[in-house]
């Protein structure tokens, strides 16, 4: 029996796989509330784009996946559990890193601004900026990372 694998993410971000019989099988479990994340256990999950695999018919050789590396088809190997514990143990670690940071709140980019100009001490903060704030620090060479809202939801943790 050929399955279906689609693409799946949850309210809150998590991207997992379904693997389903048919379409119909998945909209039947879907509406029956049956679907769930494996990380949050929220069941307003929704189907995602996916590319699938196009052969262009001239050669018979497989084509190489975009990317494609030892550990991008290690990692893809992986079963949907294992994946599912990975990205939990990823999140696990981002939420650490956030909550060790020191919140300067809407003072981010002058706070961020100081430390890359070495006029405020070497440390890991968090905050809020404007995008005209972080377009600005990105043309002034200073390094961030944009982080989604739900690393500092409490009932995630």
């Amino acid at each position: 029996m050929a399955l279906k694998v689609f693409n799946l993410q949850c309210d809150a971000g998590h991207l997992f796989e379904g693997w389903f019989g048919s379409h119909d099988d998945y909209d039947e479990q879907q509406a029956q509330g049956l679907i769930s994340c494996p990380l949050c256990q929220s069941a307003h999950v929704q189907k995602m784009p996916s590319a699938p695999r196009i052969q262009s018919g001239r050669s018979t050789e497989p084509q190489a996946k975009i990317g494609s590396n030892e550990s991008n088809s290690a990692l893809a190997s992986l079963p949907t559990k294992d994946m599912a514990r990975l990205q939990a143990q990823f999140l696990s670690q981002m939420r650490k890193m956030v909550s060790g940071a020191e919140d300067v709140g809407v003072a981010f980019a002058e706070q961020a601004r100081a430390i890359h100009e070495g006029q405020a001490p070497a440390r890991s903060i968090r905050g809020v900026a404007t995008e005209q704030e972080r377009q600005e620090l990105v043309e002034d060479g200073v390094e961030f990372m944009v982080l989604p809202d739900f690393l500092n939801d409490d009932r995630l943790q």
